[in-house]
Order: structure tokens, then C-alpha cells, then sequence
């Protein structure tokens, strides 16, 4: 008796996490299934009568009767920035974090006060002020105008700084007599040690980049360099009246985020377990 109680009990917890997940998933179920239904179809009926891939075809293609748009060179774009933003952030993360965490310097306390302090507040407010940085430099509308602004992380910073500060002292120490440097005993004993944070972190950096899209609709202007994210909003005018080409669009943007986290799942979760145990 105790036992088919404990199966209901599992059944019911079952029941109430999918019906928890479908609302969720549903919308985007849905436009996968608009994406890859016929012209006649889209946002008409649920569930297409047959499946094709002329949303995709003529979104790849330019179309035939719209403006054509580089969607494959957005493609890259998004991977070259969110890409290159990932590794800078957990490079200098990683780097500061330490300087923060174990290395002695004058005004440390007041950096560490700062970076709180950064923390809380909005960073939309920093928008205009960066835009005229980055076009007093030069960089207006180019790939660097999109990548050296997101190229720290505070919340990065703090994550590795806490992380390194629970790392004996002891250990770090017996590394020093042995004559290894300030470099070798963070790319040599924490690095390897905070691999786990540092899986977590790439993770939710690069998700984090790969959606973004107010600064980098601010920073480029040329399709060219344009990211998917912002080549999306530009559909509405030529595209607006295609609406199997624009779920196709969104496919596409959702898409690799959906394929590194199913990929990277198991470790992404066992990371969060590590990191608030």
C-alpha cells in the first residue's frame, strides 16, 4: 500500500511538472511548427497539414520579392561576438577575480566597493554615455563597437573573487615555496579547480550575449555586421507581410542556445548545484 501511495505521489509530481513546462514551451513549439508550415497555413492553424521548408529556403535565399538580407552572415556575426564576448569576460573575470581575492594592493577595498555598487543599478543607463565613447574612438559600426563593451562582466568578476577566496591559503602557499608565480597559481591550481564555475558561467555569458539587442542595434548600423537578434527587427518592414519567413528567423536566433543548452545540461545543473550548495 505504501508502495502504489508512493507511485501516486510520483505520478502526481510528474503531472504537475509537465503541465507546469507546457505553457513554457508551447509558444515556441508553435512557431517551429508555423516555420515550417505552408505560406496558406501560417498563423491560420496549429498543427500544419504538411511540413515544408520554404520559409527557410526563401528566408536563406533573399527571397523573391522582398529585399534580400545576409541572414548567414548575421548567423556568423552573432557567433563571432557572442563568442568573443564570452571568452574576454571569463579571461578578465578570472584574472581580476583573483586580483581582487588574493592579491594585496592599495585601494582593493574601495575596487571591491565599486563593483558592488556597479551592481546595482541598471546598466541601460550606461548606454548613451558608452554610444559616445564608441564613436569618439572610431569604433561606430564596427565589430568592435559591439564586442569591447561587453567585454567585462561584473557579476563574472564577484563569482570568481568568491570562489578564489574559499580556496585555502594553505595550498596556495605550498604552490609559492615551490616557485610558482602569481600566473602559475591561478592558471595552474584555481583555474583547474574552478572549472565547474567557469562551465556556469560560459554558459549564462554566452546565452546572455547571444540574446542581446538593444546595444547592438545601437552600435552597427550596416546589415553586414548586423547580429540575427538585430537583423530580426528589420523584418517588420520588407518582411512584415512574411510571416513564415519571420518564425523561420526565430528559429534560427533560438536555435543554438536550445542546441548548447541540451548539449551542456547535465554539467550546467551540477554547476548551480556546486556553486549554492
Amino acid at each position: 500500500m505504501v508502495t502504489k501511495h508512493r507511485q501516486l505521489k510520483i505520478a502526481a509530481l510528474y503531472l504537475a511538472a509537465t503541465l507546469a513546462v507546457i505553457p513554457a514551451l508551447f509558444p515556441y513549439l508553435y512557431m517551429v511548427l508555423q516555420s515550417l508550415a505552408p505560406w496558406n497555413e501560417v498563423e491560420r492553424v496549429i498543427w500544419p497539414s504538411k511540413f515544408t521548408l520554404r520559409s527557410y529556403v526563401w528566408l536563406l535565399t533573399g527571397g523573391d520579392t522582398a529585399l534580400a538580407r545576409p541572414w548567414l552572415r548575421a548567423l556568423f556575426n552573432s557567433f563571432l561576438v557572442s563568442a568573443a564576448d564570452t571568452l574576454a569576460v571569463l579571461v578578465f573575470g578570472a584574472m581580476t577575480g583573483y586580483a581582487l581575492a588574493r592579491v594585496r594592493f592599495k585601494g582593493a577595498r574601495w575596487i571591491q566597493s565599486f563593483l558592488l555598487f556597479h551592481m546595482f543599478y541598471p546598466s541601460i543607463i550606461l548606454i548613451i554615455p558608452t554610444f559616445l565613447i564608441v564613436r569618439f574612438l572610431g569604433l561606430y559600426d564596427t565589430y568592435l563597437a559591439m564586442i569591447l563593451p561587453k567585454a567585462v562582466s561584473v557579476w563574472v568578476i564577484f563569482m570568481y573573487a568568491t570562489f578564489f577566496q574559499s580556496v585555502p591559503q594553505d595550498l596556495l602557499d605550498a604552490a609559492r615555496v615551490d616557485g610558482a608565480g602569481e600566473w602559475t597559481v591561478l592558471t595552474r591550481i584555481l583555474l583547474p579547480m574552478s572549472s565547474t564555475l567557469t562551465t556556469v558561467l560560459g554558459l549564462v555569458v554566452f546565452m546572455e550575449r547571444w540574446t542581446e539587442l538593444l546595444w547592438d542595434l545601437v552600435a552597427v548600423k550596416s546589415h553586414h555586421l548586423m547580429t540575427l537578434n538585430v537583423l530580426l527587427t528589420t523584418m517588420k518592414g520588407p518582411y512584415g507581410t512574411y510571416p513564415g519567413p519571420l518564425c523561420a528567423a526565430s528559429v534560427l536566433l533560438t536555435l543554438p542556445i536550445v542546441i548548447v543548452f541540451l548539449i551542456f545540461s547535465r554539467r550546467f545543473f551540477s554547476g548551480f548545484q556546486y556553486i549554492f550548495r
